[in-house]
């Protein structure tokens, strides 16, 4: 189900994430690392009781924050383009975890997200579109007719690569790996979990590879489940914040009188442009427009959802609400997380459109650099340049089914179904 959506969201909060680790690039010492104030100590007796993970705890040494937050870009980047997929998600949540679980100082409204949403495309196929995944399965050659994929090398190195690097870390009792501790659910750890994610890409890359037939339709099976649950949990996630938010704000006066949205605009740490703010904030009128609609549109989309029109309508309202209050209130990386979050609603038959004007633009800027996007679907020979990989990745509207570190997620023949259209007038939660 939704791969356009899932693609959206993959890149959005990988970005997102990638683009304020960069931001912060000059302040990450006292942010997270050895320089900060939540000191190593709190920190690990923290997660010890809480049952939360983080890699930075296991030394405090200037190299390790150094080599972890490295990393951490590294796989925002790969999983923006969709390299690896798979590990890469796995890579990302770890990065997610370790910074913002190092210090409790830290995050607002959109860190959370992004640390929900990391967890969250572990389980998803989000390469299935929009990725370097998709374009190598186009462009390699199955083993065999039955859709095997071929030997992928890099795959069995980098899997072999973690797996050793996990086992020592296990091996030297590393802080937060146990096996039963409270972790990510009751009575299972960390140390569970991932070589549980460990595991199951090696099966997987060893049943596409050598058990074609009811072994592998099962495992794809089980693997779709597991990827339209999570899907699920997004879409649900999303309508819970909007609607907690919206009747929050129906219990405070200054949302009930109409005048919230004035005071934020007076706020000198909230006012990037003074005079823009100073402008919007001087209309009585447009003050109590915004603050009213603000609170309509967030207590009204969770009951929208189902019709496809109404709920379309409130989608573009919200995501220029975020827009505005990335440029007026000074906050561009909360706004961009709610935004990648409300992607997972936008109708495919939009994202398909999106996706062929960007490759358009594309084609023109590299002319003979990428795969043509026709109405018939992906033609034309694509170039092997690093360039043509990098644009194909980001706006390849017409990919078909993606291959990363195990083989290939879908139909290796074409792209994935949108499977987002119903008998019942099509008044579907995506599309």
């Amino acid at each position: 189900m939704a791969p356009y959506q899932t693609a959206v969201i993959r890149i959005g909060f990988a970005a997102t994430w990638l683009f304020f680790l960069l931001r912060e690039w000059p302040h990450r010492h006292e942010l997270y690392g050895p320089d900060g104030v939540w000191s190593l100590d709190m920190a690990r007796r923290l997660l010890g009781n809480n049952g939360a993970f983080s890699v930075l705890v296991w030394s405090d040494g200037r190299g390790w924050f150094e080599l972890v937050y490295a990393l951490a870009m590294i796989s925002s980047a790969l999983l923006m383009l969709g390299w690896r997929t798979r590990t890469m998600s796995v890579l990302f949540m770890i990065g997610v975890l370790s910074l913002q679980n190092r210090s409790v100082f830290l995050g607002d409204g959109g860190d959370n997200v992004i640390h929900l949403m990391s967890m969250y495309l572990v389980l998803t196929r989000c390469g299935q579109v929009w990725s370097l995944d998709a374009r190598r399965a186009r462009r390699t050659p199955a083993a065999g007719g039955d859709g095997t994929p071929g030997r992928d090398v890099t795959g069995v190195l980098l899997w072999s690569v973690l797996g050793l690097v996990l086992a020592l870390a296990q091996l030297m009792g590393l802080h937060g790996l146990e096996w039963t501790a409270d972790g990510p659910f009751p009575h299972v750890g960390w140390g569970l979990a991932l070589w549980g994610l460990w595991l199951a890409h090696g099966a997987w890359w060893w049943v596409r590879r050598y058990a074609p037939g009811e072994p592998r339709t099962v495992l794809n099976t089980l693997a779709d489940l597991a990827h339209n649950g999570a899907l699920l949990v997004i879409m649900v996630e999303v309508c819970l914040i909007y609607a907690t938010a919206g009747w929050y704000k129906i219990q405070g006066n200054r949302w009930q009188d109409g005048t919230a949205v004035f005071y934020p605009m007076h706020l000198d740490y909230f006012s990037p442009w003074p005079e823009l703010s100073a402008l919007l904030a001087s209309s009585g009128l447009v003050v109590m427009l915004v603050t009213y609609g603000t609170v309509i549109v967030q207590v009204a989309f969770p009951f929208t959802v189902f019709n496809r029109r109404v709920k379309n309508v409130l989608l573009v309202a919200m995501i220029l609400e975020h827009l505005s209050i990335a440029v007026l209130l000074g906050l561009p990386f909360f706004s961009l997380a709610m935004v990648a979050a409300d992607a997972v609603f936008l109708p495919t038959n939009f994202l398909r459109w999106l996706g062929a004007r960007v490759a358009a633009v594309r084609d023109r800027l590299l002319p003979g650099g990428a795969a043509r996007v026709s109405s018939g679907g992906v033609s034309g020979g694509a170039s092997a340049t690093a360039s043509g990989a990098v644009a194909d990745a980001a706006s390849g509207a017409a990919a078909a089914a993606a291959g990363d570190a195990a083989g290939d997620q879908g139909n290796p023949a074409g792209g994935p179904g949108a499977r987002t259209r119903e008998s019942g007038g099509g008044h579907t939660l995506v599309g």
